[in-house]
């Protein structure tokens, strides 16, 4: 019988926040600015989170990690990315592949890249090979040209266990 694979799309954004550390893939990145949001706010994590648990067709980060919980203020954001990947391994599935795209004038993601691809297959449960992490720039347009967040969208491959 062959194996069952799914695919999922995930999207997060966040505004950017002073005196709140930048948290990306689960990496600490240098600025002088953090995101806004009620957990730690990793738009890497959260992007990769909804694209995993879309494809096994079981809810998104909202429905595991509420913000109304106060359980998840200022929650780290890599453990919410393993405990969704535990959840789809109980429903028959592990991760093939991720690709993740950051939407961001600033930071650069390149000098981060590396070490943000090798935490994400960490929690992840593959290889750092199987883990792709791109940044674009929105040459200056609209609300992310200008500085105020940045995006990140993300595709989840699953394949079901035989």
């Amino acid at each position: 019988m062959p194996r069952d694979t799914r695919v999922g799309i995930g999207y997060d954004s966040h505004r950017y926040a002073p005196r709140r550390p930048l948290i990306l893939g689960g990496v600490s990145i240098p600025s002088e600015f953090g995101l806004e949001g009620h957990s730690d706010a990793d738009a890497i994590c959260h992007a990769i989170t909804d694209a995993v648990l879309g494809a096994a067709g079981l809810g998104d980060i909202g429905e595991m990690f509420p913000d109304t919980d106060p359980a998840n203020r200022d929650r780290d954001s890599i453990g919410m990315l393993e405990a969704a990947v535990r959840r789809i391994s109980s429903a028959g599935y592990s991760v093939g592949q991720i690709d993740v795209t950051v939407i961001a004038e600033a930071p650069r993601l390149a000098p981060h890249r590396t070490e943000i691809r090798a935490r994400l297959a960490t929690a992840l449960g593959i290889d750092s090979q199987s883990v792709s992490v791109k940044g674009k720039s929105n040459e200056g347009m609209g609300w992310i040209g200008r500085k105020e967040g940045l995006a990140c969208i993300a595709v989840a491959t699953l394949i079901g266990k035989s």
